[in-house]
């Protein structure tokens, strides 16, 4: 049985769908609060629900019963942030603690934990290499996937990046590459490291076939678009100050991603592929697609 936690998320959601075309058996661990159409579609996938939350210490240990792997991709950002509810501490720090004790004591022989590679001082990033070394020294064989910048996030309108107006903010001078990495290959990886031996024990850094730099997606999109974008800039110094600024830990770690996109975060994939042959998407598929949907949608 494998028990994944943020299944009704974007990379949990694909991991659970993964999961079930491979025959495997699944629980999903959904908020009593979630979306009943959510929770359908993980029934119809064949999912066994397992009501809990991370919040919730006692919930996890009966989620964690008879599991022998646990897959972790929940997080209280970007989407569902509520202060003091549902924030970085309750859910990205004591949350995933938490589970991280009950799937020990359940004796879980798997642990595979979604972090990130950004590593900057912000609440989010301390939350999650908290959790990664909490992990390490469980005693259970661990797997940390550390992805780069979802496309699907940051090359979204949530961030500025808006393909159906033909509008882009860019975070610095644009000139650094990033990794940027598709959540359906997120979930691959999580999916490829419950059998594969270069996962054991691992940390895994993510990221997709080419690093780009902001400018040059600009430019990919605007190839795949067909139109020319409108690009606004915010200086690395202005983020810099917002975040000093900031004193909600969300909008300091909302900055200080900010900040990474700005700094750059390439990654070498090449390594991880010759264990991992996983086929990545490009940016210029995901711009061919999104742009496909914009054009479709302007029609009359």
């Amino acid at each position: 049985m494998i028990l994944v936690v943020g299944a009704t998320g974007l990379v949990g959601s694909e991991i659970c769908g993964q999961l079930a075309a491979r025959g495997k058996q699944v629980r999903a661990l959904v908020r009593a609060t979630t979306d009943p159409a959510k929770v359908d579609r993980l029934r119809a996938l064949g999912a066994e629900i397992a009501l809990g939350d991370l919040r919730d210490h006692a919930s996890l240990d009966v989620a964690c019963r008879g599991v022998e792997t646990v897959i972790t991709t929940a997080s209280s950002m970007p989407f569902g942030y509520v202060p003091g509810v549902n924030d970085i501490r309750t859910t990205d720090l004591d949350g995933e603690l938490s589970l991280v004790d009950a799937a020990q004591a359940a004796k879980v022989r798997h642990f595979i934990y979604t972090s990130f590679t950004m590593d900057l001082d912000f609440p989010l990033c301390n939350a999650k290499r908290a959790v990664e070394k909490h992990l390490q020294q469980s005693g259970m064989v661990y797997t940390v996937l550390r992805p780069g910048f979802f496309m699907e996030v940051w090359l979204s309108p949530a961030v500025g990046f808006d393909a159906a107006n033909a509008k882009a903010v860019i975070y610095g001078d644009g000139s650094k590459p990033l990794s940027w990495i598709a959540f359906a290959d997120v979930a691959s990886f999580a999916v490829a490291s419950l059998d594969n031996p270069a996962a054991r024990n691992a940390t895994l850094e993510l990221g997709g076939p080419e690093a780009l730099t902001p400018l040059q997606v600009v430019r990919i999109f605007e190839q795949a678009c067909g139109r020319t974008f409108d690009v606004q800039f915010v200086p690395a110094e202005a983020l810099a100050a917002q975040q000093a600024a900031a004193t909600d830990p969300m909008q300091q770690s909302f900055t200080g991603l900010m900040r990474c996109v700005a700094a750059g975060d390439p990654i070498d994939m090449r390594e991880t592929l010759k264990a991992f042959p996983i086929g990545l998407t490009s940016v210029e598929e995901h711009a061919r697609r999104v742009c496909s949907v914009t054009q479709d949608e302007a029609k009359p």
